[in-house]
């Protein structure tokens, strides 16, 4: 449930390496069909970043890309996982997902969204309520349809992802281990791992600038290569 704004205090720092197109994950409902929506109107070769769900998407993007060339030229994973839902996540999800659409939709719960931020930040209502309004803007129907988007496991096929790869993690990330991202480093080929300290699950607003440093060089250094 989160849009473009997403990456606004990194929009800037980013456009250095060319245009930036946003992928939509609001209409399909499968990661693959995302996916291949995506890829279909992305540039002929594109550097990819995923976050979170997204991560799951491009890491697909990656592999599809693949049996045309190397589209993808490099790829940034951030505070995602491998792992698939678990029977109890695919549970609550269904739940939700299968609500009765007549049932209004109130946006994210700031509870819900505090469990995502570092303890420190569970109080910074203009952080809580910028996440809030993501969700808000993309409304009830889209938070129905990623409520029961299945997300695969893929560690059986990380090694098929064969661009150069970076994988961030934050130190105090609640809803996704640094063992998790170990696990993606882990299984793609030549993986970087960077673990960025004092930020919990939505690194792109917590740490901005702190993920501009890690990212912008690492994409200078693949230039060079």
């Amino acid at each position: 449930m989160a849009d473009e704004t997403l990456w606004s205090n990194m929009t800037a720092a980013l456009e250095r390496f060319g245009p930036i197109h946003h992928a939509d994950l609001r209409h399909d409902t499968s990661v693959e069909a995302i996916a291949r929506r995506t890829l279909a109107s992305a540039p002929s070769t594109f550097v990819l970043v995923g976050f979170s769900m997204g991560g799951y998407v491009a890491r697909d993007i990656a592999r599809l890309a693949s049996e045309y060339g190397r589209r993808v030229e490099a790829l940034v994973l951030v505070a995602t996982s491998t792992r698939p839902d678990t029977p109890s996540m695919r549970q609550r999800k269904g739940a939700v997902g299968h609500a009765a659409p007549s049932i209004a939709f109130s946006g994210l719960s700031r509870t819900a969204v505090a469990t995502s931020l570092h303890p420190k930040q569970r109080d910074n209502l203009a952080m809580i309520e910028r996440v809030r309004a993501m969700g808000m803007r993309l409304g009830g129907e889209v938070f129905r349809r990623q409520s029961v988007l299945d997300r695969p496991g893929d560690i059986e096929r990380l090694h098929e992802i064969r661009c150069p790869t970076l994988v961030v993690a934050a130190a105090q990330d609640q809803l996704r281990s640094l063992q998790e991202a170990q696990e993606l480093q882990a299984g793609i080929p030549g993986a970087e791992l960077v673990v960025i300290d004092d930020s919990g699950h939505m690194i792109p607003i917590e740490a901005p600038d702190r993920l501009i440093e890690v990212i912008v060089p690492w994409l200078e250094r693949q230039r060079t290569r």
